[in-house]
């Protein structure tokens, strides 16, 4: 019996500059991508990914004056139809690129493939400074991902894969204004912000999936490092004021000829963990010098280990008073993972907090596994 199922596309682009979208334009020339198709890019720029990396921004803009014509609407309302999130940093060996995800309901026969990619997308209302790294942005994200799961038309959280959520971050402007209305910022440092924020979209996250039960105390955050999800994914900016939420999973029926499986390094040195799943979960093996047949992107997030130690040794990132610590994870694991994959646009988001265990950090791997043209759907 014929029903509508979802088809999923994912595309890795390749990139100039975090202005150049001449990749894209070519896939949607050859009609290999329908713009009006694209529900999420995750985008990876080369800037410092700290509080002034306006690679991000740039980024978004770009993408938003070119899908406005193709979707019909104002580039101020592209964000809305559209997640676009953007992850500055891409030190060490990482290439700036842009991963593209389109999707399709087609009315087709339901797949007896197994399990196969689907995304689901959401947004949270926007935050006012003195709520950013607190109980509103656990909650809001919370209920924000549970809706990217019902989109995604994924009912059991065991099937969410990855959740990438793109959050806000503190100005010296915001803390002012907040301060005027008398209203108390979780803290005055826009630095520090982005790791509340990330903490805090974290929690919500692993409270939806049901990682850690509720309810979870703000104090918590940045302190009780026991308390993690394993499949978040969060970056900070200064591009947004909400939070905007993409899960990637897998669902029985989809059309899709991709699959998703996901890992946690428990270190920044944890190359095993990677080959395990790889191998386990999608039966891909590497050398470490070819790039692995079918790969699309591996996506991962990175961090300065809180301790000061990786295995026992003292490391020196987070005494670095020229280098951000995020920068120095970022490189890190960034040649760890194309060590092992043979491949370096990957997608590698520093700042960790909350976002596996402490110094470690969760990873997904998308693979194409099937040739569009399986399942006798119609074509572009």
């Amino acid at each position: 019996m014929s029903a509508q199922v979802q088809y999923i596309d994912v595309h890795r682009v390749l990139c100039s500059g975090p202005g150049d979208l001449g990749g894209v334009q070519a896939l949607v020339d050859s009609g290999a991508l329908r713009p009006a198709d694209i529900v999420a890019v995750m985008g990876k720029t080369e800037g410092n990914g700290c509080v002034n990396d306006f690679t991000r921004d740039f980024a978004v803009t770009r993408w938003c004056d070119f899908l406005s014509p193709h979707l019909g609407c104002s580039p101020s309302e592209v964000g809305q139809r559209v997640a676009l999130v953007m992850s500055g940093g891409t030190e060490g060996v990482l290439s700036p690129h842009f991963t593209v995800f389109s999707r399709r309901w087609v009315t087709a026969e339901p797949q007896k493939l197994g399990k196969r990619l689907v995304v689901g997308v959401a947004h949270t209302r926007d935050f006012l400074p003195e709520e950013i790294g607190r109980s509103a942005q656990i909650e809001c994200t919370a209920v924000a991902v549970r809706e990217a799961m019902h989109d995604a038309s994924i009912a059991d959280a065991a099937d969410v894969h990855f959740v990438q959520i793109k959050c806000p971050l503190l100005t010296s402007t915001k803390v002012h204004a907040a301060l005027q209305r008398g209203a108390r910022p979780v803290t005055h440092d826009s630095y520090e912000s982005m790791a509340y924020s990330r903490g805090a979209s974290a929690l919500g996250v692993a409270l939806a999936l049901g990682e850690i039960p509720p309810p979870v105390d703000a104090a918590a955050l940045l302190s009780d490092w026991s308390l993690y999800s394993a499949r978040a994914s969060a970056s900070a900016g200064i591009e947004l004021e909400a939070n905007v939420v993409i899960v990637l999973g897998e669902a029985e029926g989809a059309a899709s000829p991709y699959r998703i499986a996901h890992t946690v390094m428990r270190d920044a040195v944890d190359a095993a963990s990677v080959r395990r799943m790889l191998h386990a979960a999608l039966e891909l093996g590497g050398d470490g010098v070819s790039v692995l047949p079918g790969l699309v992107n591996l996506l991962a997030k990175a961090e300065a280990s809180p301790d000061g130690q990786v295995r026992g040794a003292r490391h020196t990132m987070l005494n670095d008073s020229d280098i951000n610590a995020t920068r120095h994870a970022r490189a890190a694991v960034g040649a760890v993972l194309a060590s092992v994959v043979g491949d370096t646009a990957l997608y590698v988001s520093g700042g960790a907090e909350h976002q596996g265990p402490a110094g470690g950090g969760p990873v997904a791997a998308i693979v194409r596994v099937g040739p569009l043209g399986d399942a006798g759907l119609p074509a572009l």
